[in-house]
């Protein structure tokens, strides 16, 4: 399969990145193909502007030379995968602005939906899994990406990871959490998406 692999954070030296070279790996491993599109390298701008805005009146509408290029390399794969650190409970603006930009009407909603058979999300968080618990913010972020964004698209099979307490100091944890995302990556083809 090949899987359009989105990562966002500033720096390549984060712990985000250290992820998605794991994950990468076991796509490889696994034999799958994968292209890495690091948003914030990519010079990718994340504001929408009127260019772009979506037009309910032309469902065929061409977008801003930026935005066609990252349709056709969407359209180009068949999975999708997400990675990027969680801020505020939710996604970095740069990956938001990427999606409201990319994932537009015409192309990912509308008259079409995505092609795409599966995407996954998946979210560093400094915090533990408790902390998330107990307000239930993995629950808002698992409905928010897999049924707001995903399913609105047409994608039946999304699933978000999140790796939780990704500051520890401890090198045990860290390398736990690296294996995670290798084996996320490994058995990228038979993810089974949330409930929710």
């Amino acid at each position: 399969m090949k899987i359009l692999t989105v990562v966002s954070h500033p720096r390549t030296n984060s712990f985000t990145f250290a992820i998605a070279h794991r994950f990468e790996q076991g796509l490889k491993d696994a034999g799958h193909e994968t292209e890495i599109l690091d948003l914030h390298r990519s010079g990718f701008n994340p504001v929408l502007w009127e260019e772009d805005e979506p037009d309910w009146s032309n469902e065929n509408k061409r977008y801003s030379p930026e935005v066609e290029t990252e349709i056709e390399r969407m359209k180009r794969h068949e999975g999708l995968a997400y990675i990027f650190p969680i801020w505020w409970y939710s996604m970095p603006a740069m990956l938001k602005g990427y999606l409201d930009r990319v994932w537009n009407y015409g192309f990912a909603y509308g008259s079409n939906q995505l092609h795409h058979k599966q995407i996954l999300w998946l979210g560093l968080a400094a915090a533990s899994l408790e902390h998330f618990e107990k307000r239930e913010y993995d629950k808002m972020m698992r409905r928010n990406l897999n049924v707001g964004f995903a399913n609105y698209a047409g994608i039946e099979n999304s699933k978000v990871e999140i790796l939780y307490e990704t500051l520890a100091e401890k090198q045990e944890h860290r390398e736990e959490l690296l294996n995670q995302a290798y084996h996320l990556g490994l058995s990228y083809s038979n993810l089974n998406g949330d409930t929710d």
